[in-house]
């Protein structure tokens, strides 16, 4: 999860994210569109891995180019509840107001959150042991796959 404009910066990042989910073996969930959602897609997708775009409109082909299963929901924001159930763990780069929606959706649902430069809940008072932070793409992926497995009941 993360904004839909950033920098090249955190384009990277999200980039890198995304190449370590498919190179873990695992689908990148996302919103299928541009700034973070595209980075992760290209990433993955130059990986090998497969990318589902839930899509906030009517139509598959709003989805980047990397993404190889798009969804059109024509849900608008409130795909972001469809994004947070399908995932097993949630990152979050960086990120602006539909991000934090993201994360506080996760975390309500009781999903794993790992945030990567994205907002301090800590500061704002919110201590939730579903929270953790990472310093790389690498640790995030590395961290998100670990509390997925600890998380699946199957």
């Amino acid at each position: 999860m993360g904004p839909g404009q950033m920098d090249e910066q955190g384009e990277a990042l999200a980039r890198d994210v995304g190449r370590h989910i498919a190179e873990a073996g695992c689908v990148l969930v996302c919103g299928g569109l541009g700034g973070a959602m595209q980075a992760a897609s290209q990433g993955a997708n130059q990986a090998g891995g497969t990318v589902i775009g839930i899509l906030p409109g009517f139509s598959a082909n709003d989805a980047n180019p990397y993404v190889t299963v798009p969804i059109a929901t024509g849900m608008s924001h409130a795909r972001n509840a469809i994004n947070i159930w399908t995932s097993d763990a949630v990152i979050a780069v960086q990120g602006s107001y539909g991000t934090l929606s993201e994360i506080a959706l996760a975390l309500k649902c009781g999903k794993s959150v790992v945030g990567l430069h994205t907002w301090d809940l800590k500061a704002a008072g919110c201590d939730d042991p579903n929270f953790r932070t990472a310093e790389s793409a690498h640790e995030a992926v590395e961290l998100a796959v670990w509390l997925a497995k600890q998380g699946r009941k199957d």
